[in-house]
């Protein structure tokens, strides 16, 4: 069974390394703000590589506590010290579920609303950003997946300026890295076990993938 974990670390990091080589969206210094970067390690590290100013947001938007991690450093030192607890956590504690996905924290928005203000780009996942988005947007580009023609609209009601996502449009909707590392592993009729990071890479170019950019207007 695949969750997506695989292609992450490798599709992510290569659509940071198209942005920055063919787009004007991710310029050295960029102020990148992630929601949760601990399950996108490959494009944390990605962003940061290519000169990004990160702001690392997990513990203010998992933990509600209102402590941004700045250094790919300090963020493994953390991460190391209370993954091993917040693991423990039950899921709907540390992550939005059900119902709460199409809806906002209003208090959390409020409370941290500087956090997306201030940013260039606010990256991670889709439900984590869209929980706590501010009005007020002020043309910020949004780096994600998994979103639908009503997230869209969502977005442009915030005031966001540009949409990315690292999967392809299907239908009016993203899919999930779960649904294409699925397709990717049953084109390469390998055991997934068997599949590597190279592989992975390799037929991402066969097939000329291209990260989706959809300017909102903002």
């Amino acid at each position: 069974m695949v969750d997506g974990s695989g292609l992450k670390n490798t599709l992510e990091r290569e659509v940071v390394k198209i942005l920055a080589r063919e787009t004007d969206l991710l310029k050295k210094g960029a102020r990148v703000m992630m929601v949760s970067s601990v399950d996108r390690f490959g494009m944390a590290e990605a962003l940061a590589e290519v000169g990004c100013d990160m702001t690392f947001g997990d513990l203010v938007f998992t933990a509600g506590i209102p402590y941004a991690i700045n250094t790919m450093e300090e963020l493994e030192e953390i991460a190391n010290k209370l993954l091993p607890e917040i693991t423990k956590m039950p899921f709907h504690l540390i992550y939005p579920t059900g119902k709460k996905q199409e809806s906002q924290d209003e208090a959390k928005v409020k409370k941290f609303a500087r956090y997306y203000h201030n940013a260039d780009i606010i990256a991670g996942d889709f439900h984590l950003i869209r929980r706590f988005m501010p009005a007020g947007m002020s043309g910020q580009t949004i780096f994600t997946n998994t979103t639908t023609s009503s997230d869209i609209a969502f977005l442009k009601e915030k005031g966001v300026g540009t949409l990315v996502t690292t999967t392809p449009e299907y239908g009016g909707r993203s899919f999930g890295t779960n649904v294409m590392e699925a397709a990717l592993v049953a084109i390469l009729n390998k055991e997934l076990g068997q599949v590597t990071e190279q592989d992975y890479l390799e037929l991402l170019h066969r097939l000329d993938f291209r990260p989706r950019i959809v300017k909102l207007g903002a």
